[in-house]
């Protein structure tokens, strides 16, 4: 039975059953945890699709129309383990509480405390450290789209407009990497919002129209910023940003059920200012991911950080790349002042005791911080003075950016101070557990604590008063769960009762009384558990607000700590790993000089053989050939990732590296089926080189390693062909193109285009791999020598040696030549090849120079003075 039915008769059930009836209604699209007793509660098809998810056991409860409701639970103390699961698989939980006391007079209220949805997480439970959960918003219109970026657990929150570029978006969002994406119901048919369902596994949630309306998204976020223009934040002419980001505000407020208090500012991004890097680029390179299993990605490599914070910062600058190369010498200036001095053990070690603050002022922002995050945040303003006396020593007069991390860091006593008297050094993990309020902070709780701590002192103490000022030996105080407390008097002593004595029971032998004094202790005694949690509670809560008005700055500390965090990191990893400060030139080019691969090197038991790279405007492509397992794949990766290590403002691995304007990179690297969309290896390898050659600029950095290898010689060695003439003539980009196919070292003659080969040597069959990449292109690729490293069975090697022999004997007696043949050659080709020993012949014609002047023109870009040119010397040529 479908709990959503709108035909299902509500008024049919138990009133337990209608209370979560209405409040499944309100939440169709989401997973209802409804709290009863000690557990969360899941009922119909929820409950049937927890059992799937969970694993857990389906039972039942009651029925509905003649069936038995299907039921399924978890415990309330563990449900966070069951919660992650389930935003893990992108699904959205609605948190139904009681909020209110057991009556005994129908079910308790209950109402949707909070929604989990994979873009809103803030709790460490849920969310792992070291991830960030950013929730984005795309708000389309027929040739652009504005995209808003909010993560929620720090506050920071991005927009811009772009183009309507579906790589370009894509692109995009690989960057901005978020959990969730909301788009309008009225985009959920197009066809970019198709495309992206098939091509990226964040989920996409529909949102009402009315939350992207752009008329009302100026006055939406000018409320939540407090302001009367927007003209101070730069966004009031992006509209559509806009209304991205109104709707961002909507869903966050609507899934946390509270003000949003630590978002505070809204900030202008363009993807222009960061170097593009596509989904196949981020994974070929493993910058943060690796791409086996048991690999390592960069991002694994260099991540030292002594923070959570500072770790997340270094993920996206590494994901991030700028391209503002005065914000990147700023950043290698702090990194030089840290390593004058030695100064980077120093910081690390003060940063080292501070917790994930960023967060934790997430939680207290939205008013679900638990004790021990205040614990936390106590802890990192002690340290604050700490970190201030390693920093200094670094300090100097042109430390611009260190300079502004200490005047950000700031101080904190007056927080701590506060944080020190109200909380008890090791508090309990829930509030609700009591015992987080320090004793003395608050009058009123110590003496609830007193009296249901103490209360056995306090009757024997009172009683020794009252026989003091009676005179009556034996009065006693008493205690029973019918009467409650008591003063006692046998009948004689009854007729000395003071006039404040109240009777309150007569029994056979005595009188019982009650006083004033002992009515209010009862009354105070039989209620200070309850009494003294709920104004923990509300001390807790007023310490909530409290801090909520240091927000700001106590937001600029801890961003101020992760940065600080990584440059200090970066530090580290120049002087222990012997990486050098790059620097940036405005003209286009790549020389590196003893570059090194990152990775590579640190896993490798020998040392690492490095290499230069120099590529320019004179010098724009490399070819390089050569031997597998030689070292051209990891010499083009290495290539990219000082690129990238450059761009994130860090030292890299090599002796000397002069870098000019990257605006993107591309990788055509590897070969794999896309199964799911019905592509072979081929047709992926083909999409991957379309998007290159549409989309790669003069500034952009190109590696693609064996174009052409998915098809048939001719066909594949014809493709690559046309793409490196492509990428050299037409395109002009920096690339690093490396494959099998000799013929293309022809090209070599050509402007712009430089043939390198990996070196190898072969002694007695065997193949000595040097990993050195040399000028001029190879001489052979050492294939069978390179199967035999591979475990190859001698019996097919030597077949294969002696099939290699046959063939070459061929080409030797139609070419001339011991080595492969070039089918390009078309000079010093015979005029008919005999391409199969036995009866295949193709006739080769000598292409006429007319025709070869006309298939390298791009006719539909002549101007009319070109064409008359072009015109003139074809006559010539005739």
């Amino acid at each position: 039975m479908n709990a959503t039915n709108p035909m299902l008769d509500i008024s049919s059930h138990t009133p337990m059953m209608q209370q979560y009836l209405t409040v499944k209604q309100q939440y169709a699209h989401a997973l209802v945890f409804y709290r009863m007793g000690d557990f969360y509660e899941l009922f119909f098809e929820d409950a049937h699709r927890a059992v799937k998810l969970l694993g857990i056991t389906l039972t039942h409860r009651g029925k509905s129309n003649g069936q038995p409701i299907p039921m399924a639970g978890v415990p309330y103390h563990a449900a966070e383990s069951y919660l992650a699961r389930l935003v893990k698989a992108g699904e959205t939980i609605a948190i139904c509480e009681q909020v209110g006391e057991v009556t005994g007079k129908g079910p308790v209220d209950r109402q949707v405390v909070r929604i989990l949805t994979p873009g809103t997480l803030t709790d460490d439970a849920l969310l792992p450290s070291h991830q960030s959960a950013s929730l984005a918003a795309l708000c389309f219109d027929k040739d652009k789209v504005g995209i808003a970026v909010l993560e929620l657990s720090s506050g920071q929150f991005l927009v811009q407009e772009m183009p309507l570029d579906y790589l370009r978006l894509g692109i995009e969002l690989a960057r901005l990497a978020p959990a969730e994406i909301l788009i309008s119901e009225d985009v959920e048919n197009t066809a970019t919002v198709k495309q992206l369902r098939q091509d990226i596994e964040t989920p996409l949630t529909r949102r009402p129209n009315v939350d992207f309306h752009p008329g009302n998204a100026a006055d939406v976020l000018c409320r939540q910023f407090k302001v009367s223009t927007l003209a101070g934040f730069g966004v009031e002419h992006l509209k559509l940003a806009q209304a991205a980001a109104a709707a961002l505000l909507h869903y966050a407020s609507e899934t946390q059920k509270t003000s949003l208090p630590h978002i505070q500012r809204i900030r202008v991004e363009s993807m222009d200012a960061f170097i593009a890097l596509d989904p196949v680029t981020r994974r070929n390179l493993e910058i943060t991911e690796p791409l086996f299993e048991h690999g390592t990605s960069l991002l694994k490599l260099v991540d030292r950080c002594q923070t959570v914070m500072g770790s997340r910062l270094l993920a996206r600058h590494l994901m991030q790349p700028l391209r503002d190369t005065k914000l990147l010498e700023q950043r290698q200036d702090a990194i030089d002042d840290i390593l004058k001095g030695y100064h980077e053990e120093a910081i690390r070690v003060a940063l080292s005791s501070i917790g994930d603050i960023e967060r934790v002022l997430g939680r207290i922002a939205l008013n679900t911080a638990r004790p021990r995050d205040l614990v936390m945040l106590r802890q990192a303003c002690a340290q604050l003075p700490f970190v201030h006396h390693a920093l200094h020593p670094a300090l100097h007069p042109k430390s611009l950016v260190l300079s502004q991390l200490a005047s950000q860091l700031g101080s904190f006593n007056h927080v701590f101070d506060l944080l020190k008297q109200a909380v008890v050094e090791i508090p309990p993990v829930l509030l609700r557990e009591g015992g987080v309020i320090a004793a003395g902070f608050d009058s009123e709780l110590d003496e609830l604590r007193q009296i249901r701590d103490h209360a056995n002192q306090f009757l024997l103490d009172m009683e020794q008063r009252e026989r003091e000022n009676t005179g009556i030996a034996t009065l006693k105080i008493g205690y029973n769960r019918v009467s409650g407390y008591y003063i006692e008097l046998t009948r004689a002593q009854s007729e000395s009762a003071p006039a404040h004595f109240i009777r309150r029971q007569t029994l056979k032998n005595v009188e019982r009384y009650i006083t004033p004094e002992l009515k209010t202790f009862e009354d105070k005694v039989l209620s200070s558990e309850s009494r003294a949690l709920n104004r923990e509670k509300q001390l807790f809560d007023h310490l909530l607000d409290t801090l909520r008005q240091e927000l700001a700055a106590l937001q600029g500390m801890s961003a101020a700590v992760a940065e600080l965090d990584v440059l200090a990191n970066w530090a580290a990893q120049a002087r222990n790993r012997q990486w050098i400060r790059p620097t940036f030139q405005p003209e286009c080019g790549i020389d590196i000089q003893a570059g090194r691969h990152p990775v590579v090197e640190s896993l490798i038991q020998a040392s690492f053989t490095p290499n230069d790279v120099n590529l320019n405007e004179k010098h724009r492509l490399a070819l390089i050939t050569g031997p597998n397992m030689g070292g051209k794949s990891t010499y083009m990766r290495q290539t990219a990732l000082i690129c990238i290590l450059a761009y994130c403002g860090s030292f890299v691995p090599a002796k000397q590296a002069k870098l000019g304007p990257i605006d993107r990179i591309f990788t055509r690297i590897g070969s794999a089926d896309d199964l799911s969309s019905g592509k072979s290896t081929f047709m992926v390898e083909m999409t991957e080189t379309a998007q290159i050659l549409h989309h790669a600029t003069s500034h952009s950095l190109v590696l693609m390693d064996e174009v052409g290898r998915g098809t048939s010689t001719y066909d594949g060695l014809s493709l690559a062909w046309a793409c490196v003439l492509d990428l050299a003539k037409r395109i002009q980009c920096l690339c690093l193109f490396a494959t099998h196919y000799f013929e293309l070292t022809e090209l070599g003659q050509q402007a712009g285009i430089d043939n390198y080969h990996v070196a190898a040597k072969e002694i007695n069959g065997d193949l000595i791999l040097l990993h050195q990449v040399r000028s001029g292109p190879a001489s052979q690729s050492h294939g069978i020598q390179v199967a035999k490293l591979a475990g190859i069975p001698a019996s097919v090697l030597k077949e294969a040696q002696q099939r290699l022999k046959i063939l070459e004997r061929q080409q030797s007696k139609y070419i001339g030549t011991a080595h492969q043949n070039d089918l390009f050659d078309f000079d010093t080709a015979p005029e008919h090849i005999v391409v199969e020993p036995q009866i295949q012949i193709v006739e080769v014609e000598k292409p006429s120079p007319v025709l070869e002047q006309l298939q390298q023109t791009d006719v539909d870009n002549l101007t009319p003075r070109q064409a008359l040119e072009l015109l003139y010397a074809l006559k010539q040529l005739i």
